[in-house]
């Protein structure tokens, strides 16, 4: 993401966003609420006037249009977010637009800007500067490759072949070069992870077939394969070491920390009341937050106060193993400075 700042007065003003890849358009989702006025170029049926007889088939112009959002939607198989609201300048005042929003496309939004999101366009133009990070999962006969989106990790491909015991010498080769095969378009850095000696010895065998490819390698012993060897991954600080963004890294150990702290009877709270009351003790140190609930009213109020007693305040993704877990304790969970009685 590219970002240009316009001049913000008392946290309200306008700012260009220059989306760059699937990654910005979900930061996007999340940085477009209702009711924001948004303008950008887009193509309109425009009406021209004519002396033919025959009115010419409608024809659709580039024209810049301002929309006050009534809907934000993200479509990550199509590459596109999707941002519908009604027409307050330009062409056509008052009549209801759709922008399709995809890489490359260049947005202004005016709204008032709280510090989570300002934070989110810092950490969505800092991540840009990185390449991004894939993580090939193996065991005998089995691999996945996810690649590592800011919202959580993406699958690319399963990669299977005959099992393990009594398998050839050449079908565990051919099972090791269609892998290989899977990251032939990688560009960035690749983790290799997976439990046993499978994963050394495909590393291994790629050092030999693609030298290049092997000096970007880094490989992790985890105690599974598939998602919960990325969040393995993950929660061991690879990522942050690699990537420098630790989103993924910081959601994965501050949920371990709610779940311990849950089941030692320590300093935590969740669901809403719960997060409320720890906010006006001010006792909350970190408050985590779903994705999900950013855009309810209860919520952002909660959150401001949260910020104005010097809470940290950490968005988690629902598309990532640890913002479904917050989910299911509400959404919403704080970690405190000290016990509530």
């Amino acid at each position: 993401m590219k970002a240009e700042y316009g001049e913000l007065k008392g946290s309200y003003g306008e700012i260009r966003l220059f989306p760059e890849s699937l990654d910005d358009l979900w930061h996007l989702e999340h940085l477009i609420e209702p009711r924001d006025l948004v303008f950008a170029t887009t193509l309109r049926t425009v009406d021209s006037a004519t002396d033919k007889l025959r009115p010419e088939k409608a024809e659709k112009r580039p024209v810049r249009l301002g929309i006050r959002v009534e809907k934000v939607e993200f479509h990550p198989y199509s590459n596109r977010l999707r941002v519908g609201g009604v027409i307050e300048s330009g062409v056509d005042i008052a009549s209801y637009h759709t922008l399709n929003v995809e890489p490359g496309y260049e947005i202004s939004v005016i709204r008032r800007w709280r510090g989570i999101d300002l934070e989110r366009v810092e950490r969505a133009v800092g991540a840009s500067l990185h390449n991004v990070v894939h993580v090939l999962t193996i065991e005998e006969g089995e691999a996945e490759l996810f690649r590592i989106r800011q919202y959580g990790p993406e699958r690319v491909v399963t990669i299977t072949a005959g099992s393990g015991k009594g398998a050839e010498v050449d079908g565990r080769t051919a099972f090791f070069a269609d892998a290989l095969t899977s990251l032939k378009d990688v560009t960035g850095p690749v983790v290799v992870a997976g439990p046993g000696f499978v994963k050394d010895d495909f590393v291994r065998f790629l050092k030999a077939k693609d030298p290049d490819l092997g000096e970007r390698v880094v490989t992790v012993e985890t105690r599974r394969i598939g998602r919960g060897a990325v969040q393995d991954v993950i929660g061991q600080g690879v990522l942050e070491k690699l990537a420098g963004d630790l989103q993924l890294a910081r959601e994965v150990t501050r949920m371990d920390e709610v779940l311990k702290r849950i089941g030692t009877g320590g300093a935590v709270a969740y669901g809403k009341a719960e997060v409320r009351k720890a906010v006006d003790y001010g006792a909350a140190e970190e408050v985590l937050v779903s994705d999900a609930l950013i855009r309810d009213a209860g919520i952002a109020r909660l959150l401001e106060d949260a910020e104005r007693i010097n809470a940290r305040v950490v968005v988690f993704s629902s598309e990532f193993d640890p913002g479904e877990q917050l989910n299911a304790l509400g959404g919403i969970a704080a970690l405190l400075r000290y016990p509530l009685g």
